[in-house]
């Protein structure tokens, strides 16, 4: 049995859940009734009966709980509805989970016992790719973009996450508070992961089960939500950034495409300048400029060494043993009181 100190708010967002409401809240009730919880409950602007289901049994379902009920006089998108309920929160830890029953309420209950267990956890994720729990997919292409999404996530910033695009996470509530969450509807997940991220903090995932819905039982994600998927990625990794993250960025990419303009590795101008520039936006997030300088004077004396196949080992070569040079130097210039000039150029 848990302490009453481990308390817990629960945010539900949901939008025209007639059909499951009931049965959804019955379930997470049920679940989660021998805890200390907050259940804030968000409708996003409903238009059919859900929200006159709710009222109607909302003291059912709580008794003697805590609860927040908001209403959006029209629908703002999962995220604003996120976020007004962060308004509320008082718990040490927030669980979000959709109420349209594809996530089962008893594996949010397991993440909270495994959340509570490790102080180390600051968030904890739901994923539908590991374990051996029960799924059921309806659409292949939302199966193929969530896990082409998961794996751009990771490439751009350096985690190994399993499922970017979950609808079930624990986050400790200090935390959650820190962030400042932007964009708009089914960008809340990308939002939250690039964020925490960012703060080098570790995301840890808890195999959970799926039961996908179809369109016609309510499935709301469309075409477009998956297009703006990669415009929020691209801007949470690119663009969402403090000036000193963004001057050594374009620093890195514009040095890299300098040199790729100027040196001739055997494998054509256009390609070089195509990749140093990949590797120069990388290369941005973790260097600064000190860093970034020492890493092309050892690329371009690469380059002088031998012609064409011959010149492309030789600043692969150079271009490792400057990243190894360069992390060495950072660890020298470790200041542990930093001005505005130590953390441009450190």
């Amino acid at each position: 049995m848990l302490q009453k100190n481990n308390k817990l708010s629960i945010i539900v967002p949901f939008y025209n859940e007639a059909r499951v409401i009931d049965s959804f809240l019955k379930k997470l009730t049920s679940a989660f009734n021998d805890l200390d919880c907050q259940y804030i409950l968000i409708d996003d602007g409903s238009n059919d009966d859900t929200n006159k289901i709710v009222k109607k049994k909302i003291k059912e379902y709580f008794k003697n709980t805590k609860y927040k009920f908001h209403k959006f006089n029209f629908n703002k998108g999962k995220a604003q509805a996120i976020k007004k309920g962060i308004e509320y929160v008082n718990g040490e830890y927030t669980l979000f989970i959709d109420s349209d029953l594809e996530y089962n309420v008893f594996d949010a209950l397991e993440l909270y016992y495994i959340a509570i267990k490790d102080n180390s956890i600051q968030i904890i994720q739901g994923s539908r790719y590991l374990g051996g729990k029960v799924q059921s997919r309806k659409y292949f292409f939302n199966d193929v973009a969530v896990r082409f999404n998961t794996f751009l996530f990771n490439l751009l910033f350096s985690q190994s996450i399993t499922d970017l695009h979950t609808g079930t996470k624990i986050i400790k509530s200090n935390l959650l508070k820190k962030l400042n969450l932007s964009f708009p509807r089914f960008g809340l997940e990308i939002d939250i992961c690039s964020q925490v991220a960012k703060m080098d903090i570790t995301i840890f995932e808890y195999g959970i089960g799926y039961i996908e819905r179809s369109k016609e039982d309510g499935k709301k994600i469309t075409l477009i939500d998956g297009l703006l998927s990669y415009y929020y990625l691209l801007s949470s990794r690119f663009i969402k950034n403090d000036i000193i993250t963004n001057t050594a960025i374009l620093y890195s990419l514009s040095g890299m495409v300098l040199i790729a303009s100027i040196i001739d590795i055997g494998i054509g101008k256009i390609t070089t300048v195509f990749f140093f520039a990949l590797i120069g936006l990388i290369m941005g997030f973790k260097q600064k400029i000190f860093s970034l300088s020492l890493i092309f004077l050892f690329i371009y004396i690469g380059s002088l060494i031998g012609k064409e196949i011959i010149s492309f080992f030789s600043v692969s070569f150079f271009f490792i043993i400057s990243i190894i040079f360069s992390n060495s130097i950072k660890k020298i210039f470790n200041f542990k009181k930093q001005n505005l000039f130590t953390k441009i150029f450190f």
